[in-house]
């Protein structure tokens, strides 16, 4: 067994506690010890990695990059990164047209697109290629590099909606 304790921060009573237990004793614990504080059992964006990836990006740049986009834009990346980092104009239009939680009328695909380029230059790294690609002649959209880190910063998105910017408040 192994028990180590804290001269420094430890007090004598937290010390006679840990043996006690060390040894399945049952310490008495003062009430006027306070309780330890609870752990968010959330993902936290500091997890993520902040080596380049690739371009200049990162997990927790890439994570920066979604909690700053508007809602929309957000879950049309979340799409084209979840058909492997490719769609066609087409694809994506047809999967929003009727989206339960984020509807967006077929014209209006590109425009709600248009935010993911000027947070890029906001958040972004300096002199990288745009994240995402649009192929006029193909009608696609496409992500290369940075797919692998999204899929992660979107993991961390989905359990902390909390980080991500929401619909602007309506105007009274």
């Amino acid at each position: 067994m192994r028990l180590t304790l804290d001269t420094e921060t430890d007090t004598y009573e937290q010390a006679i506690a840990a043996v006690q237990a060390a040894y399945g004793l049952r310490p008495v614990t003062p009430a006027e010890w306070p309780e330890p504080p609870a752990l968010d059992p959330r993902p936290d964006p500091r997890d993520l990695s902040g080596d380049d990836i690739g371009d200049g990006w990162s997990e927790q740049t890439l994570f920066r990059m979604l909690a700053s986009l508007m809602p929309g834009a957000r879950a049309v990346l979340r799409r084209i990164i979840d058909l492997g980092g490719t769609a066609s104009f087409g694809e994506v239009q047809q999967h929003f047209a009727d989206h339960p939680t984020t509807p967006i009328p077929k014209a209006k695909i590109g425009g709600t697109l248009t935010s993911v380029k000027a947070v890029q230059r906001h958040v972004g790294p300096a002199g990288s290629s745009r994240l995402l690609q649009r192929d006029e002649q193909a009608r696609l959209y496409q992500i290369d590099r940075a797919l692998v880190g999204l899929t992660r910063a979107f993991t961390i998105a989905d359990a902390r909606p909390d980080l991500l910017r929401g619909e602007p408040a309506a105007r009274r």
